[in-house]
């Protein structure tokens, strides 16, 4: 029995675990004392590992037949390999494979030009694997189309935070939250999606009643709140904008910080007291919502009279105006002096056990690693499918990210991949998109490799395997297609990788070796790291050439839910979307856990009691212009305002996001998934 230290593959918060290992197999997981899980786990940590031993898990590579009756020139080159699996695939090693993803990838490129190959990628490999991926598109392939699945969650804040500020990550450690006065929570059901930092919230809130929670639900975090501000559909940045004004109109900013910190204030400033919608005297008539005409004010003074600390999710970024209402988190914090010391900060909860590491890889089609200016911009995942669906890109590999699950207008995203000559695909298991490849690799969980890891508050962990395993990792698929295409990529192991990325991204990552890395596997280090870490951001200066931070303001743009009320025309029903603590996003490792798949084995539809008497039946289908889901069972609950309906995404079948169209943040892209109106039509079972 062997107890091994290493990272859980999970969400952001990027938990410290140790494996109980016997006979290579993780009999359990819990957490030591370690600075970020402090002991505890989630039970997706601590019980969602038995995907790994999985028997639905791809441990040979799979070639579809139909794939090489079309390219026989292929199948000659690998034909002695090749063992039937059923009617629609056959086995064969992992040379055989990528000796067939490169050839079909050169003929692509010879005959549609290099702009035809693109490359999406996931955020739950390391970041060793992350950086040969881009790598790969931009070199190898000498294509610019590189993107990653932060295009559906965090990237507005990114661009947000950048814009602003000029660096787009969290500016402090978790544990500041014991040092600060007063916490605003908005757009994160912090309790279900990022648990070991709710715990930490609900352990200050217990003892100093300093939480505020701005949903367009009442989340479980808000019973330990002292402050819970319920808002309609689409309402952040209008929200936003009135604490802005609340604060400039009562002079409660810090003025000291503005004039030594900041530039273009007066303009911001002139903005806010002229906008028609700032005000909160705005939901005055909105039904159901007026008492947030004081709750906003009372919010708006403790957070600019305290050191305050401010973190968003999903429920921020998701929107047509994420971007815009990160910048005005960003202006709250800026205009208080509420950033750039202990106890007081931005903290995006960002997704994935990797999200954060991956971009600072540079798996984006605008920046390099680092966050550097490529040689060449190329196309957001949107731009690509819109691409394919016009013939212009015919070639995708895809590392870990289930574009056909968890990407919008699902409908329109399946026509475009039946444009493409050629889809190879990275995973772990038979995903919706791995079961439209032409070639699936299966590859090693993060369980069974070694690899860094970059959590949500740029806390570098170094992972080592719990079990071993006989499949490839990412990168090494990535080596030898770079290989067979004549390239020169010589990586002994996946140290060797990341001492390339200490020298490329040396801003962020030059003093963290892996001897150092090793010494502090529990702790961590935050970045940037050179002979030290850097555990709070903005000490002296903000990232920005003259160091001082910006305003950029922007309205409110009138619209949806609030339109509707405003002209007392509101009808129908209106959905948002989030998720549940059993399971992670896609699900493709928690339905493969049978302890958590069973808590939740289906999508529920949440919809409040007031609605009762409009659902008769216990399953209804949802419809938009962009589709219609499947069934989804009916739960009726006090949680959620009258006409307005919650579901989560997890599992494919339901077809969630069959619902939203092409409508995205207006400067990044991402899916507007927090909001789209929708017919609900019963369904008798």
């Amino acid at each position: 029995m062997a107890n091994i230290d290493s990272v859980c593959t999970y969400c952001g918060v990027g938990c410290d675990i140790v494996g109980v290992v016997e006979n290579n197999e993780i009999k359990k997981i819990y957490a030591d004392d370690g600075y970020v899980s402090q002991g505890k786990l989630c039970i997706k940590g601590k019980y969602g590992f038995d995907f790994v031993a999985s028997n639905e898990r791809i441990r040979t590579p799979r070639i579809k037949k139909a794939f090489l009756e079309k390219n026989p020139h292929i199948k000659e080159k690998i034909q002695n390999s090749l063992i039937e699996l059923d009617e629609i695939w056959y086995e064969c090693d992992v040379e055989s494979a990528t000796t067939a993803g490169a050839i079909a990838f050169a003929d692509v490129k010879k005959r549609h030009g290099r702009h035809s190959f693109c490359a999406i990628g996931g955020a739950r490999t390391s970041c060793e694997s992350s950086y040969l991926f881009q790598k790969f598109a931009r070199e190898s392939m000498d294509s610019p189309n590189v993107d990653n699945c932060a295009r559906v969650c965090h990237s507005p804040s990114l661009k947000g935070m950048r814009t602003t500020i000029g660096e787009g990550a969290a500016t402090n450690p978790y544990n500041d939250i014991y040092e600060t006065d007063f916490i605003l929570v908005i757009g994160s059901n912090t309790t279900e999606a990022h648990p070991i930092v709710a715990n930490r919230i609900i352990d200050v809130a217990a003892k100093k009643d300093n939480v505020a929670i701005i949903d367009v639900r009442d989340i479980k975090l808000a019973r330990h709140a002292k402050y819970n501000a319920v808002i309609p559909h689409e309402a952040n940045l209008l929200v936003l904008n009135m604490l802005a004004y609340v604060i400039i109109d009562e002079e409660i900013y810090d003025k000291k910080f503005i004039e030594s910190r900041t530039k273009w204030f007066e303009e911001y400033k002139n903005s806010i007291m002229s906008d028609p919608y700032a005000n909160p005297e705005y939901f005055s008539d909105l039904e159901g919502y007026e008492y947030l005409v004081k709750m906003i004010p009372k919010i708006a003074r403790e957070y600019a009279l305290k050191n305050s600390m401010i973190f968003w999710g999903l429920g921020i970024t998701e929107h047509l105006d994420g971007s815009y209402a990160v910048m005005a988190i960003t202006h709250l914090a800026l205009m208080t002096g509420n950033v750039g010391k202990t106890g007081a900060g931005l903290m995006p909860l960002r997704g994935q056990n990797n999200v954060q590491g991956t971009c600072d890889m540079g798996v984006l089609p605008y920046y390099a690693p680092d966050y550097q200016e490529p040689k060449e911009i190329g196309l957001m995942t949107p731009q690509l499918i819109d691409a394919m669906a016009d013939g212009k890109v015919k070639a995708l590999l895809n590392m870990g990210e289930d574009i056909l699950h968890i990407h919008p207008n699902v409908n329109k995203t399946e026509k475009a991949f039946k444009n493409l000559e050629f889809l190879m695909v990275q995973e772990l298991f038979m995903t919706e998109i791995a079961q439209e490849a032409d070639i699936v690799v299966g590859v090693k969980s993060a369980y069974e490799k070694t690899g860094v890891y970059v959590n949500a508050m740029r806390r570098l962990h170094l992972s080592q395997p719990l079990v071993e395993c006989d499949m490839p990792d990412d990168w090494e698929v990535i080596q030898q297609l770079d290989n067979k295409l004549g390239g020169g990529f010589d990586y002994k192991d996946s140290n060797a990788i990341w001492d390339e990325v200490r020298e490329v991204a040396h801003r962020r990552y030059s003093g963290a070796t892996y001897d150092r890395l090793k010494r502090h596997r529990k702790r961590g280090l935050q970045w940037p790291v050179y002979q030290e870490d850097t555990p709070v951001l903005h000490l002296l200066d903000f990232r920005k050439d003259d160091g001082l931070g910006q305003f950029h303001y922007h309205q409110y743009k009138l619209r949806g839910m609030i339109k509707e009320m405003k002209s007392k025309t509101l009808s129908g029903y209106h959905l948002t979307t989030g998720r549940t603590l059993a399971h992670y996003n896609n699900a493709a490792q928690t339905n493969k856990s049978e302890s958590l798949n069973k808590r939740y084995s289906e999508d529920i539809l949440l919809v409040c009691e007031d609605d009762k008497d409009d659902f008769s039946t216990e399953y209804v289908v949802l419809k938009t212009v962009n589709g219609e889901t499947n069934p989804l069972k009916v739960k009726f609950t006090s949680h959620v305002k009258p006409k307005t309906l919650f579901t989560t995404f997890h599992h494919a079948k339901s077809r969630v996001n069959a619902l939203f169209g092409d409508e995205s943040d207006e400067l990044i892209m991402t899916a507007a998934f927090k909001s789209v109106k929708v017919e609900v039509i019963a369904h008798q079972s």
